[in-house]
C-alpha cells in the first residue's frame, strides 16, 4: 500500500473517531466532559492534514498526521488517568475534596461543580473507558501515519 492509501486510512479512522464520539453524544445521550472535548481536535486536525496529504502528498504531512494523533493518544491516556484517580484533572472537571470546607465553601463547590465529570466512567467495553479506547486507537492511527512517512 502507498504512502497516500495508508494516509487516507488514518484519516478516515479519525474521522470514525470523532462520528462514534458524535453518536454517542447524541444517541447514547452521554454528554462529552472537558476532557472528552479536547480528544475530539486532534482527530479533526488530522483529518484536516489526511485530505491536504492527498492533494500535496509530502513527507512532511504524514509526519504531522502522525504527531497530532499521537498527541491526541496523550490527551487519551491522560484523560484514562483522572478516570482511574491515578491523578487529578483539572479542577473544572473532577470532584474536589470537601475536608476543611466552612458551610459557604461547599454550597459554592456543589453549585458550580460541572454537569459532566471528567473523573467517572460514562461507557466502557472489556474493563476500558471510551478514553482508553481512543488512546489505544490513536496509537494505532499514529502507526498507520508513520508507516506512510517510511514509505513517502
Amino acid at each position: 500500500m502507498n504512502a497516500r492509501n495508508l494516509a487516507l486510512m488514518a484519516a478516515v479512522g479519525s474521522v470514525a473517531m470523532l462520528l462514534g464520539a458524535f453518536a454517542f453524544q447524541i444517541f447514547g445521550e452521554m454528554a462529552p466532559c472537558k476532557l472528552c472535548i479536547w480528544q475530539r481536535w486532534p482527530h479533526g486536525l488530522a483529518f484536516g492534514v489526511g485530505l491536504l496529504a492527498l492533494l500535496l502528498p509530502h513527507r512532511a504531512l504524514y509526519a504531522l498526521g502522525g504527531l497530532v494523533v499521537l498527541f491526541g493518544a496523550g490527551v487519551a491516556l491522560y484523560h484514562t488517568g483522572v478516570e482511574q484517580h491515578w491523578w487529578v484533572g483539572p479542577t473544572t472537571c473532577t470532584s474536589q475534596g470537601v475536608a476543611g470546607l466552612t458551610a459557604q465553601q461547599l454550597m459554592d463547590q456543589i453549585l458550580n461543580a460541572p454537569l459532566v465529570r471528567c473523573d467517572e466512567i460514562p461507557w466502557s467495553m472489556f474493563g476500558m473507558s471510551m478514553a482508553a479506547w481512543n488512546g489505544v486507537v490513536s496509537l494505532g492511527l499514529a502507526g498507520l501515519w508513520a508507516v506512510a512517512y517510511r514509505k513517502a
